[in-house]
């Protein structure tokens, strides 16, 4: 079992501090989803665990076991098993989708063991077939020319080929119809088990439809506020955010 923990971290985003004191814990073989009404720290979070440079991690540690994270560059946290699948996927001109997974694939082994290119051909048609695309996408520019659905459904194949053990699925349902959303949690499903393990960030309960987290984590103002199993989100659905944030005022009050 590997665990992520995300201790105290504070990030500012252009000069404005977006996550304070923002603790959260999570192992292999467990699905936690983060909610949170907009602009309240949840993207900045992955950005920020991932390394995005316009992300300035001013207090705290991530660790990936026994190792702070942050002291190491996007590529070696990628190295270590870290995977992101942002809102709005680049498009790479020049560069295949095989080319691409079989680079990827391969950074994370030993130089002189690389992948065999039968067995990467063989795993390719496995998990394109389990996420309903055509054998073309492989061959296709990265992302160049693709559909949101496409790009969203392209995120997920590479999560399948690499096998990260933590995976940042941040608002991958964000623009997909009921069909799409429906294929990419059988393919994030697929991956569910011991040796792997995912925050999803999610503004909707749609999602968690399909994907049933094993805790959910409800972020207000730069920290989770709230924490809960499945039932959590689905009392967002039905209640709203307004009545985390007036039960909270109310604690506060009661408090001083």
């Amino acid at each position: 079992m590997a665990t992520l923990k995300i201790e105290n971290l504070y990030v500012e985003v252009e000069g404005k501090q977006i996550l304070k004191d923002f603790n959260l814990t999570m192992n292999t073989g467990e699905i936690h989803a983060l909610m949170g009404p907009n602009g309240t720290g949840k993207s900045t979070l992955a950005q920020a665990i991932m390394g995005h440079p316009l992300y300035h991690v001013t207090g705290g540690k991530v660790w990936l076991d026994d190792q702070n994270i942050l002291e190491l560059s996007v590529d070696e946290r990628a190295r270590l098993g870290l995977f992101q699948a942002v809102q709005y996927p680049s498009e790479i001109p020049g560069i295949t989708n095989a080319e691409f997974l079989k680079a990827a694939i391969n950074a994370r082994r030993d130089e002189d063991d690389p992948m065999a290119v039968m067995d990467f051909i063989a795993k390719l048609d496995e998990k394109m077939k389990l996420l309903d695309m055509p054998e073309e996408m492989a061959e296709r520019y990265l992302n160049e020319g693709f559909s949101g659905g496409e790009k969203k459904r392209n995120e997920i194949l590479q999560l399948l080929m690499i096998e990260p053990q933590f995976a940042i699925l941040d608002e991958i349902d964000s623009g997909l119809d009921i069909d799409a959303l429906q294929v990419v949690a059988h393919g994030i499903n697929s991956m569910r088990g011991k040796d792997f393990g995912a925050l999803i960030i999610t503004h909707y309960q749609r999602l968690l439809n399909y994907i049933e987290p094993d805790y959910v984590h409800i972020v207000m103002d730069g920290r989770i506020v709230k924490n809960g199993g499945p039932e959590l989100a689905l009392h967002v659905e039905n209640e709203g955010y307004q009545q985390i944030i007036e039960s909270l005022q109310l604690h506060h009050q009661l408090e001083e």
